[in-house]
């Protein structure tokens, strides 16, 4: 059986819904309503941008328990995500048609990363990436 392993995060279907996703957070919070609610339009930025870092940052770490960590993060993000959507509904940012589609991407979202922290906790790796590989990448 050949497994395929991500080299880089951008390798990540997870990470590229997640990129995608805080694409479209982008483009809601900069509608003018938001300027009247600027708490929330950092909650819903800030989170957008912490899902998918976290992805990519945790792809960097040594094992895949630290990976996992930042895996966990990042689901509670997506998580958070999809209540600040509901309160933007509530508030009239959004309407329920824009809501429902962001919420069900955030949802996959968590989704694939329970699979990934699953994954990552049975693999448990102590050294993610080969020395000479790493070095590569670093030089």
């Amino acid at each position: 059986m050949l497994v395929m392993h991500a080299q880089t995060p951008e390798d990540l279907l997870v990470y590229q819904k997640a990129m995608a996703a805080a694409a479209e957070i982008s483009a809601i919070i900069q509608r003018p309503s938001f300027d009247r609610d600027l708490r929330l339009k950092e909650q819903l930025g800030s989170a957008s941008e912490r899902c998918a870092s976290g992805i990519s940052e945790g792809f960097e770490q040594s094992t895949d328990r630290h990976f996992a960590q930042y895996c966990y993060r990042s689901r509670g993000s997506a998580r958070e995500i999809r209540t600040q959507l509901v309160i933007a509904q509530q508030r009239n940012h959004i309407t329920e048609d824009e809501r429902i589609p962001l919420d069900r991407r955030y949802e996959e979202i968590g989704k694939m990363l329970t699979g990934l922290i699953g994954h990552l906790e049975r693999e448990n790796r102590k050294q993610r990436r080969s020395p000479a590989r790493a070095q590569r990448r670093d030089g």
